[in-house]
C-alpha cells in the first residue's frame, strides 16, 4: 500500500540517520560503492547495507546498477537537492557550535547578494575579523527569493542586500551605501577614456546581458528603447561575476551593472567605467536585521558596519519595519 508523506516523515525521524544522507550524496557523485566507502571511511559492505536500509525506509529504488557502478534513479535525483540542504545544515551547525565552544562569543550567519559582497563586505569583513577575531562569520551568497527563504527558515542572523519595497515581517533595513548603475567594459575599450557619452550613442555597441528578472536587465531593457534599433547582444546571459568580468576584459563588450557589483574590478583596473550623460540611480545597499532578539555577535557586526559606513545614531533610530525611511545622502564610493 502506498505510504503517505506523513508516514515517511515519521519513519525518517525515527529511523533515519545523517550517515544515510552522506552515503546518498557521495554515492550519487562517485557512482561507485567501493569509492564511496573509501571516501567516507567505511567498508563496501557497510555502504551497501546502508543503501539497502535507506531504500527500504523510503520504499523506493534509489540507484540502478550497471557494469561500472551505479547511477541515481529519477527518485534519487529528486532527493539530492534536499539531501544537500540537510548536509549543509549539519555542517553549518557544527561550525556554529565549534565557534561558540572555542571562542566564547559565538558566530554570525550572514547572507549577502553579490552586489552587497562587492560593495559592502570585501573590505569590511576583514576589518571586522581583525577587530573581533573571536567571532566567526559564516558568509553565504544568495539573491532575492533565496534570501527571503533563509529568513523564513531562521537560517540567517543578518542579510546584506539591496533595499526592498517591503521587508520580511519582524525585520528592519538599515541603508549603508548609495548605489547607481554603471556602464562598464574593458580598460582598452575605445570609449574607456571618453569624458561623457549619450545613452543613445551606445546603441551600436555589443552588450553582455544580466538575466531576465534582475534589476540590471530591467533597467537595460528600458534604456534600450532609446537605441535607434535592436541592440546587439552576446549569446551568454549570466549572473556569474567571474564570467562577466572575463568576457568584458577580453573584447569590446559593454554591460550595465550596479556600481557596487563592479567596484572591486574598477579599483583593480580590470574594468573601466564608460561615463554616460546622466547617472542612473538605484536602491541603496544595506543590512536587514531582526527587530528584536539579535545575538550579541550579530549586533557587534551590525554596529561595526554602521560605524564603518558612517551611519549616524539618528539614522539608525529612523529605520522602519517597512523599509520606507529617509535616506542619508552620500556620494557613491568608487
Amino acid at each position: 500500500m502506498e505510504q503517505s508523506a506523513s508516514v515517511l516523515v515519521n519513519r525518517l525521524l525515527a529511523r533515519g540517520k545523517f550517515r544515510h544522507v552522506q552515503v546518498l550524496l557521495t554515492l550519487s557523485e562517485l557512482g561507485s560503492v567501493q569509492r564511496t566507502a573509501d571516501a567516507i571511511g567505511t567498508t563496501q559492505s557497510s555502504v551497501t547495507q546502508m543503501l539497502g536500509y535507506l531504500e527500504q525506509l523510503l520504499d523506493i529504488r534509489l540507484f540502478d546498477r550497471h557494469a561500472r557502478g551505479v547511477r541515481p534513479t529519477p527518485a534519487c535525483a529528486d532527493l539530492l537537492p534536499v539531501a544537500r540542504q540537510v548536509m549543509l545544515g549539519v555542517t553549518e551547525s557544527a561550525e556554529i557550535v565549534t565557534a561558540r565552544r572555542s571562542a566564547g562569543r559565538g558566530s554570525v550567519r550572514l547572507i549577502a547578494s553579490a552586489a552587497a559582497v562587492n560593495g559592502l563586505l570585501v573590505e569590511a569583513i576583514p576589518q571586522f575579523n581583525a577587530r573581533w577575531p573571536d567571532i566567526r562569520v559564516h558568509l553565504r551568497e544568495a539573491e532575492n527569493d533565496d534570501q527571503l527563504l533563509a529568513v523564513a527558515r531562521g537560517e540567517v542572523d543578518l542579510v546584506a542586500c539591496r533595499q526592498r519595497m517591503v521587508n520580511p515581517q519582524g525585520w528592519q533595513f538599515l541603508p549603508l551605501l548609495q548605489d547607481r548603475f554603471a556602464v562598464v567594459g574593458s580598460v582598452n575599450h575605445r570609449l574607456a577614456h571618453a569624458k561623457r557619452v549619450s545613452w543613445k550613442s551606445l546603441g551600436g555597441e555589443t552588450w553582455l546581458l544580466a538575466p531576465a528578472g534582475s534589476a540590471a536587465r530591467a533597467q537595460f531593457d528600458a534604456l534600450a528603447e532609446r537605441f535607434p534599433g535592436t541592440p546587439k547582444t552576446h549569446p551568454l546571459v549570466t549572473r556569474s561575476d567571474s564570467m562577466m568580468t572575463w568576457l568584458l576584459r577580453q573584447g569590446d563588450l559593454l554591460a550595465l551593472l550596479p556600481l557596487s557589483f563592479v567596484r572591486p574590478h574598477l579599483l583593480a583596473r580590470e574594468l573601466a567605467e564608460i561615463r554616460v550623460s546622466s547617472d542612473i540611480p538605484m536602491e541603496p545597499l544595506g543590512l536587514l536585521k531582526p527587530s528584536v532578539g539579535a545575538s550579541e555577535s550579530s549586533a557587534s557586526l551590525f554596529e561595526f558596519l554602521a560605524r564603518l559606513f558612517e551611519v549616524t545614531p539618528e539614522m539608525r533610530e529612523r529605520v522602519s519595519v517597512s523599509g520606507k525611511h529617509p535616506r542619508k545622502p552620500k556620494s557613491s564610493q568608487h
